[in-house]
């Protein structure tokens, strides 16, 4: 009973998010702009574990994040950040460079920039 495949397994399941944050927060760390944004820039690793379950459990992956925080409630948790088009563009230059660099198929390189695009832009909470 397989069911419908998802992105998650499309990719090959938990390994390709692991090696997306990576590569995403390797950009982080580069870009001073985006980097200043966290709360604890000299320790990421929070914020890497929490984007990698969540973007797994997005793209069809184990209930990981929500089973250990509850629903994602992703404005309500950017909330008390500050965010512009200036950090929307910075965090989605990270993002589609990530992608570009694990090169995944075109299906899935669409799929998760349409999303990337879509929840960034939802972000935004200020001018």
């Amino acid at each position: 009973m397989g069911g419908v495949p998802t992105l998650y397994d499309a990719v090959g399941g938990m390994a390709f998010f692991e090696q997306l944050v990576d590569a995403f927060y390797r950009r982080v760390v580069q870009d001073a702009f985006l980097l200043a944004l966290y709360p604890q820039p000299d320790d990421l690793s929070g914020a890497r574990e929490r984007l990698r379950l969540f973007l797994a459990q997005y793209f069809g992956g184990p209930t990981t994040y929500s089973d250990e925080r509850g629903h994602p409630r992703l404005r309500m948790r950017h909330a008390p950040f500050a965010i512009t088009t200036r950090e929307r563009d910075h965090w989605l230059a990270a993002m589609h460079g990530a992608v570009a660099e694990l090169a995944p198929t075109n299906e899935v390189t669409e799929a998760l920039l349409a999303y990337f695009d879509m929840a960034a832009d939802a972000m935004r909470n200020t001018e």
